[in-house]
């Protein structure tokens, strides 16, 4: 069965080097193909799947070796998978929720000219991620890394004639190789610590080595993360990634590639649990961005943006729970799945929006689309519903267990974490209560473009709204199905470990003041946006509001304190580099340059000057000798 798991791979790697190679014969049925290979990846995953659950808990990871790449004394790279729980996890909803965006994407570019190349580059995508999660080392695990870092690229940018894609495109790229070096320095550690880049030996040795080394490869694992994963410092992309088109958002921007962080840090659990400063940082970062992301969704009129928002809120949670260690690593992963169920389809539906709307993307300019787009509506609600917390549906199941998580933690730790937590429910609340009145409530708000045409709102074709609607039941039901029994915790417990941690209050408690955070943020937004009518144009608001609206202004602290910064540091260095280093350089030939110049007058040709010289040399020493005798 383990040779297998390298036809996962093969399957969209082929799709994608077959669309991106074939030139345009295949442009009338390439999206066939890339669709067709993205479903036998995932048909293959379950086959795989099936497989495992036949097995007992502590016999089901698997290992297929192909090759040794880099074969040298004291230097073993390998191209070897490793298939487990943890790694099964991430592969299903990978390959089935990328299934999905596959689908929906055949609709949504049908009149893209370039639509091949966009489903080469989507196979490309899941090739590199699948890469990226089966890696049985690190080493293998950065070329998947780096992989989803070049897709990503190829379709933020995808619609590069628009120079705000372009530029997107770019600054996620930079933005993620600051965090790709954290990667590869914690790689370079692990091989000068380890002797070696593979999961096994390096987790199992871990408490045996020093603190110090273990901190600083946990917090390159951490840069690394917060890089794919858009958390502080290290988001500013996310929101400005929106101007890809919309199955990128929902298949990188919420359901994969930004989860890749959070696979890092719970594959590397052993590191954390052995470095608790390095633990601490994850849980600090996780902790600002819930909030950080959550403010900024409070604030947007764009409907990707807000949800973009979401997305580094939501991350956010899962990034905090994996600080936790074995107390929250299985709901970290939990809330991942769940949360690719719900956000995905919220993303799809905004594209469903956009597709009847003539691609606007302004919540002030919908209203009342409830009417025209009863599918979308629908399928939208549920994700709503989902992502908020609301009881029995699938984020209830897995947010909740995080607060409980962050409770258990202990101590004042314990009560700050949870009180967080329960904060960012309460804001998510708000502004997904927010999105959900603006678009599909209230009186139409939609005006004539700037050539006299109105939108016409309508439901989108089946391609799009089967997806969606699909994902609409994994946003009902996959938590408690997880849930209940504790099924997930049984699944990942062998792989992650799991910690109940003693928690001051009781779940009862805590999905009691989860409810009224609900609540709360539910009847802020109705109070604000559902009693009254939305203005077409925003207000000034607020000076938090304003920022908000800048993302909090990070894009300004970048540039202030990096690029300004970088700069000045650049000026420095150069005039460091002409007037010290060049100075001394520059003065030294100088200085032998003149005492060249000066000796070379004594020697002019003249026979006279070297007769009067060697006289005067002569009686020198004469005259050195004689008194050296007299005394």
């Amino acid at each position: 069965m383990e040779n297998l798991i390298a036809l996962l791979v093969a399957a969209p790697l082929l799709g994608a080097a077959v669309l991106l190679c074939g030139g345009r014969r295949l442009d009338k049925t390439g999206h066939w193909l890339g669709t067709a290979l993205a479903a036998a990846s995932f048909v293959v995953g379950l086959i795989l799947f099936t497989d495992m659950l036949g097995k007992g808990a502590e016999d089901r990871a698997l290992h297929q070796h192909l090759f040794s790449w880099i074969p040298v004394e004291g230097f073993q790279a390998d191209i070897a998978f490793q298939l487990d729980q943890l790694s099964m996890t991430f592969v299903l909803l990978i390959t089935g929720v990328g299934t999905l965006i596959h689908i929906y994407s055949i609709g949504y570019m049908e009149h893209d000219e370039r639509r091949r190349r966009f489903f080469g580059y989507l196979n490309l995508f899941l090739a590199a991620m699948l890469i990226l999660v089966i890696a049985d080392n690190y080493l293998l695990l950065y070329v998947g890394w780096e992989g989803v870092g070049l897709a990503s690229f190829l379709l933020i940018g995808f619609w590069q004639h628009k120079p705000t894609a372009a530029t997107a495109a770019k600054k996620a790229f930079l933005v993620n190789r600051v965090g790709d070096m954290g990667l590869s320095i914690a790689i370079m550690l692990m091989f000068t610590t380890f002797g070696t880049f593979a999961f096994g030996p390096v987790l199992e040795s871990a408490d045996e080595t020093s603190q110090g080394k273990l901190t600083a490869i946990g917090l390159m694992l951490l840069l690394a993360a917060c890089g794919k994963s858009a958390q502080v410092p290290l988001q500013s992309w996310l929101g400005d990634a929106m101007e890809g088109p919309t199955p990128v958002s929902a298949l990188i921007h919420a359901a994969t590639m930004v989860t890749a962080g959070v696979y890092l840090i719970v594959r590397s659990g052993a590191i954390f649990n052995a470095a608790p400063d390095a633990q601490l940082v994850v849980v600090i970062v996780g902790a600002v961005t819930l909030i950080f992301g959550a403010i900024v969704g409070c604030a947007k009129d764009d409907i990707k943006k807000a949800l973009a928002g979401s997305t580094m809120s939501q991350i956010g949670y899962m990034i905090l729970a994996a600080g936790l260690g074995p107390i929250g690593y299985i709901f970290a992963i939990m809330h991942l799945v769940t949360h690719g169920f719900f956000k995905a389809g919220l993303f799809l539906g905004a594209g469903s929006v956009m597709h009847g709307m003539n691609d606007e993307v302004d919540m002030r300019k919908y209203g009342g689309l409830r009417k025209y787009m009863p599918v979308t509506f629908i399928t939208f609600g549920l994700g709503y519903l989902a992502i908020i917390g609301f009881p029995g549906l699938s984020g209830f199941f897995s947010k909740d267990k995080i607060i409980e998580a962050a409770f258990a933690k202990g101590g004042t730790e314990g009560w700050i974490l949870g009180s967080v937590a329960l904060l960012g429910a309460a804001i998510t609340a708000f502004y997904m209560t927010r999105v959900m009145l603006m678009t599909f409530f209230g009186e139409k708000r939609w005006q004539p473009d700037a050539d006299g045409h109105e939108p016409h709102p309508h439901e989108s074709p089946k391609s799009m709204t089967i997806p969606m609607i699909v994902l609409a039941f994994g946003s009902v039901f996959a938590g408690g199905f997880f849930a209940i029994g504790d099924r997930f915790v049984n699944w990942l417990e062998p792989v992650t470990g799991y910690d109940h941690g003693h928690s001051p209050l009781s779940a009862a408690t805590v999905t009691g003041a989860t409810v009224v955070a609900l609540v709360i943020g539910v009847g802020i937004a109705w109070a604000m946006y559902g009693r009254k009518p939305v203005p077409v144009v925003a207000p000034r608001g607020s000076v938090l509001t304003r920022a908000a609206r800048r993302d909090l202004l990070q894009d300004d602290f970048n540039h202030v304190v990096l690029v300004r910064g970088g700069e000045h540091l650049t000026r420095s260095l150069v005039y460091v580099d002409h007037s010290l280093v060049d100075g001394v350089v520059n003065g030294t030939a100088a200085s032998v340059g003149g005492l060249s110049g000066r000796m070379r007058k004594l020697q002019n040709g003249y026979a006279r000057t070297y007769a009067v010289s060697m006289f005067g040399g002569t009686a020198v020493v004469i005259a050195a000798t004689l008194l050296m005798r007299a005394v």
